[in-house]
């Protein structure tokens, strides 16, 4: 009887112990859970130059009442028109510009760590339709490749900027655009080969699977570099200080024999002696403070060590200028780089 007893104890302990462990994952399951959001787009669009220019704003807010952080990406249909990253309030606000028609526009939330991915609801809009040649841009990833992209410091990142013709069909004469970005963070840079791109009044709009390059759209490589903190040493020999010589004593040579020879020829002139040897430690401790100390440095400690990009999410903006001989045409788009392993 009493070992039934201590059997049932011990069962008894097990189950007690087995409720404690599932009440303490309870809450820390609850907690990885993401939240649920809710994504809200507004579009005003007004007209310039006969063409429709699009303000976007998105905002995204979590189920807790709280702004969300990430990127969110414009949607026009099935196309990708614009990324950009959330500010602190969980706003974001990228310019855009469309072709003559109808558009349906939907901001799409990615989603990060804490919340749920969600999309708004679709906001059509017509854009005016217009005569004169213009051109829109396209983004999309090649290394990594998917959008929006994401490197650690020290990486580079490839996009392929498309230059898409509007109307140029009314060219009279070739359409050159030349590319730049804008919105990235210090210590990183970008460049695109090529930086200017041709459009003809044959250039096609489209292009269909498997075409050759001469019946697409022209496209230019954008390279995106970051740079990850430097940690090697540059080695200092002994030589390094020896070949400063000569070029310290150049400069500290002819000014000492200038200077003792003036106060030689003025030694029954002690006004002039005393402004000789004033000059004299004048320059001393100008060579030591501009020349020597900043060497000493260099030498005793080396090269300070290259910063790091750092650490966040951006948007940045790749522009495309053009002019057809009367006013000039600029078109942007957005796109989100969010950095890793940076200072």
């Amino acid at each position: 009887m009493r070992g039934l007893n201590c059997r049932g104890l011990r069962l008894e302990a097990v189950a007690g112990l087995g409720i404690a462990m599932a009440l303490a994952v309870l809450p820390a399951a609850a907690s990885a859970q993401q939240i649920t959001t809710h994504t809200v787009l507004t579009v005003e669009t007004s007209e310039q130059g006969g063409h429709t220019q699009a303000t976007v704003r998105v905002a995204v807010n979590g189920a807790d009442g709280l702004p969300a952080s990430g990127a969110v990406i414009i949607e026009d249909g099935n196309r990708e028109l614009a990324e950009a990253a959330l500010n602190s309030d969980g706003e974001a606000s990228p310019g855009l510009s469309f072709a003559g028609g109808d558009h349906a526009l939907r901001a799409v939330y990615t989603g990060d760590a804490s919340h749920l991915g969600s999309a708004s609801v679709t906001s059509n809009v017509s854009a005016q339709t217009s005569s004169t040649p213009n051109f829109a841009l396209s983004l999309a990833a090649v290394l990594p490749s998917t959008l929006p992209l994401t490197l650690t410091a020290g990486q580079a990142g490839t996009i392929a900027v498309t230059v898409v013709p509007e109307d140029n069909a009314a060219l009279t004469a070739p359409m050159f655009v030349t590319l730049s970005c804008s919105g990235l963070p210090s210590e990183a840079s970008c460049t695109f080969t090529p930086a200017t791109l041709e459009i003809l009044p044959t250039t096609p709009a489209s292009c269909p699977s498997g075409s050759l390059a001469s019946a697409c759209p022209p496209v230019s490589s954008m390279l995106l570099q970051t740079q990850a903190q430097s940690t090697s040493q540059l080695v200092r020999p002994a030589q390094h200080l020896r070949g400063a010589g000569p070029v310290a004593w150049a400069i500290l040579l002819p000014g000492m024999l200038a200077l003792g020879g003036l106060a030689w020829g003025a030694r029954r002139r002690r006004w002039l002696q005393r402004l000789a040897l004033v000059a004299f430690v004048g320059l001393v401790t100008a060579l030591g403070t501009t020349a020597c100390k900043p060497l000493y440095n260099y030498y005793k400690h080396g090269p300070t060590k290259n910063p790091a990009t750092p650490s966040g999410t951006y948007t940045v903006t790749v522009t495309g200028q053009s002019s057809n001989g009367v006013t000039a045409i600029t078109n942007n788009t957005t796109m989100v780089l969010t950095v890793t392993g940076g200072s």
